[in-house]
């Protein structure tokens, strides 16, 4: 369960193998298993030449590339944490998560510079957060590149004996059941228990996987990438996820095994080159993030003749907890399949009461491969666990006679939008600090390309200068990822509440798709 001794072994066993393809380096970056450890190997050696002790957080804030799995495994090697930094928030919001985990080192993509700099005149920790270039140009003062990083470190085998299953390997963020953000701490006994679930999705050791979710995501880091370290596949990196490329891509370099989200799916059959990709080499297909719609797998199964994998996770569990065999795809439409191996998986009342077939409740898990709570904890863990070890996800699901699962609404008011979860009130707060907002609400609105994206509803202060709605949407993206600002904003006279006060969202959203 030593997650820092992957790739050392994977040398061992097999130290020519290809071991990851990142194709955001010019020229292409093609690494064996050797010279990957190796890598770690140094940067970890490097790490510990800077002072960093077994706890200590390190940050990277980049795309997708290399040097997120150098750190890794790097920091997996010592004790450290890694802590990736999402590049799609806004630096404001990043600047909240380093106030929260205040990392001793920040290694830097060029690309991000200018947000770093943003970041840094307001951080109080600046003076202990030492900055570590990707590229040769020194635009941060004072920062060191990562080439000198690798080169000056010794190539010796980083080891800490201080490690164990228990030891924090990562931070991964999430909005938890509550919607405000949360670390999760992601232990090196969860990705060992994950890597056994993972055996129900048959990889083999000559597989080659094509990663396109953000490496700051458990999907990205936990849910193929590192198994494919265990089985000793071959994994690509790209930068970003690009339709046509992808398509290129799986034909070059003979991918096997491919993962998105539906949205992903979608965007991929509109890409220029869909009509004459060849994608022949492909084994299967995962989907997850949001039910995969059965006109897409037709597609995909008549013009490609791909199979479709299907799953659910969580950042806080798993992340594979359940699996949707391709022989179901259509049969079991909607359905996020049923618990992988070593998943427990209840769906209860709001008494605690087990539920049976087709009756509709929270879902709930058990298993070894759930988080070690929060960084910083405060009481959030004992608020989603119960007396008898489950774990409360806030989804409402129903699982049929044949013991297959399905999610029927969550019992907060997150939406998914192309895969991400947002959470409403994270941008209600931000609305609220516009002066001319008096109430407003955020719902998710269905939509055919995204899955679900928000609606913001607002109520207007009296004798203000009411603003245009460009003037709300640019005030959200002044302090939001774009992926979080609502596609439009419907100004109210008011908005339906409860007895107590409470907006009532599910009508509010009724409403608005009555008006489509």
């Amino acid at each position: 369960m030593y997650i820092g001794d992957y790739l050392a072994r994977r040398q061992l066993y097999s130290p020519e193998k290809l071991a990851f393809i990142d194709y955001g380096r010019d020229p292409v970056l093609r690494l064996t298993y050797r010279e990957a450890n190796d890598r770690a190997d140094r940067l970890a050696n490097f790490f510990r030449s800077r002072g960093i002790q077994p706890g200590d957080r390190v940050a990277v804030l980049a795309r997708d590339g290399i040097e997120h799995l150098d750190c890794f495994f790097a920091c997996s090697k010592i004790g450290a944490v890694h802590t990736a930094l999402n590049w799609r928030l806004h630096w404001r919001e990043n600047l909240a998560v380093l106030r929260v985990t205040t990392p001793r080192i920040l290694i830097v993509s060029s690309a991000y510079a200018e947000d770093v700099q943003n970041i840094l005149d307001e951080y109080p920790g600046k003076s202990s957060l030492e900055l570590i270039m990707e590229t040769e140009d020194q635009i941060l003062k004072d920062s060191l590149s990562y080439r000198f990083a690798l080169k000056s470190a010794s190539p010796e085998p980083a080891v800490q004996e201080a490690v164990d299953k228990e030891t924090i390997a990562a931070l991964i963020f999430t909005g938890g059941t509550t919607g405000s953000p949360k670390a999760a701490q992601v232990s090196h006994r969860m990705i060992a228990w994950n890597t056994l679930n993972t055996f129900i999705h048959d990889l083999r050791t000559d597989d080659v996987y094509l990663n396109v979710f953000p490496l700051f995501h458990t999907g990205g880091l936990f849910v193929y990438t590192l198994p494919q370290v265990i089985f000793g596949g071959t994994t690509i990196l790209v930068p970003r996820f690009d339709p046509e490329l992808v398509l290129e891509l799986i034909e070059r370099e003979q991918v096997t095994v491919f993962a998105g989200v539906p949205t992903m799916y979608q965007l991929l059959t509109q890409a220029e080159n869909w009509p004459e990709a060849d994608t022949s080499s492909l084994r299967f297909c995962t989907s997850g993030g949001a039910p995969l719609p059965v006109p897409l797998v037709k597609q995909y199964t008549a013009e490609k003749g791909v199979r479709f994998k299907q799953g659910f996770g969580m950042t806080e569990f798993g992340p594979g907890i359940f699996a949707l065999a391709p022989e179901d795809a259509v049969r079991k439409a909607g359905s996020i399949g049923r618990p992988n191996f070593y998943v427990e998986a209840r769906i209860k009342d709001d008494r605690g009461e087990l539920l049976g077939p087709d009756q509709v409740g929270e879902l709930v898990l058990k298993g070894p491969s759930f988080c070690s709570g929060y960084f910083g904890d405060t009481g959030e863990v004992e608020d989603v666990i119960d007396e008898e070890g489950f774990f409360h996800t806030g989804d409402l699901a129903q699982a049929d006679p044949e013991g297959y699962f399905y999610i029927v609404g969550r019992k907060k008011d997150m939406f998914i939008s192309g895969g991400e979860n947002v959470y409403p009130p994270e941008i209600e707060k931000v609305l609220y600090e516009h002066p001319a907002v008096h109430m407003c609400a955020v719902v998710g609105l269905p939509d055919p390309q995204w899955g679900e994206v928000g609606a913001a509803c607002v109520v207007l202060k009296g004798g203000v200068d009411p603003p245009e709605e460009e003037e709300l949407l640019q005030f959200l993206k002044d302090h939001l990822a774009a992926y979080k600002v609502p596609r439009k904003v419907y100004f109210m006279e008011e908005l339906p509440l409860s007895g107590a006060g409470k907006v009532l969202k599910r009508e509010l959203k009724e409403h608005l798709q009555s008006k489509e």
